[in-house]
C-alpha cells in the first residue's frame, strides 16, 4: 500500500480510497462488517459527503467520495472512518468469540500504540487517497472497483456483490457531472 503525504481539500474534491486490513486479515468479512461501513458512508453524506462507488473486499475497501471543502483533509476523514471501524470490527469479534484473529489484532499492536492504549490493530496505518481530476481517471477507479470482487476465488464478496458494488450506470453518470462540475 502506499504511503501518502496529507493532502488540502481546499473547494472540496473526488478522491479514490483504499485501505486495507492489518496483515490482510479478512477482518472486514469475520466481523460481518459492511452495514459498519455503511454507517461511515451515513456520517460522510450527513456532512454533504457524496458517495460515488465503492466494493468492500474481505480484508480492504475501496471507495470513490467527493468530500465538500469542510472535509480539511482526505486524511481526516480516513482516520475518523479506521477509529470507528475499528471499534466496531472490534466490538464483533469479541462478541462472536473470534479469539484467534482478536490475539493477532493484538499482537500486531507496536510498542509505541500500546502506550497510547491501543489494544488491537485492525487497520495498516497508511492508506492510498489520489485526487480524481478527470472523468477518465474516474471512470477506471470505478471500473476496477467492479472487477476486483470476480478476480478472487472466494464467495463472501460473490455473493454480497450486488449489495455491496454502486456502479450503475446512474452513478456512472453522476459522477462525470461531478467531475465536470469540481474539476472544471
Amino acid at each position: 500500500m502506499a504511503v501518502r503525504l496529507i493532502q488540502t481539500n481546499e473547494g472540496g474534491g473526488i478522491y479514490i480510497i483504499t485501505f486495507t486490513c492489518d496483515g490482510w486479515k479478512p477482518s472486514f468479512q469475520q466481523a460481518n462488517a459492511c452495514n459498519a461501513v455503511y454507517k461511515w458512508f451515513d456520517c460522510l453524506t450527513g456532512k454533504r459527503a457524496g458517495i460515488i462507488g465503492y466494493v468492500i473486499m474481505p480484508n480492504h475497501l475501496h471507495a470513490l467520495v467527493h468530500l465538500p471543502a469542510v472535509f480539511k483533509t482526505p486524511n481526516a476523514a480516513v482516520a475518523n472512518a479506521k477509529r470507528f471501524l475499528s471499534y466496531e470490527i472490534v466490538r464483533r469479534l469479541e462478541a462472536q468469540g473470534a479469539e484467534p484473529l482478536l490475539q493477532d489484532l493484538h499482537a500486531a499492536v507496536k510498542k509505541r500504540e500500546a502506550r497510547k492504549g491501543q489494544i488491537h490493530r485492525v487497520f495498516e496505518e497508511s492508506f492510498d487517497g489520489k485526487p480524481c481530476c478527470s472523468a477518465a481517471f474516474m471512470e477506471q477507479k470505478l471500473a476496477c472497483m467492479h472487477h476486483n470482487p470476480v478476480k478472487g476465488n472466494g464467495t463472501w464478496w460473490k455473493t454480497l456483490r450486488c449489495t455491496r458494488i454502486a456502479v450503475q450506470d446512474f452513478i456512472l453518470e453522476q459522477g462525470r457531472r461531478c467531475i465536470k462540475s469540481w474539476c472544471g
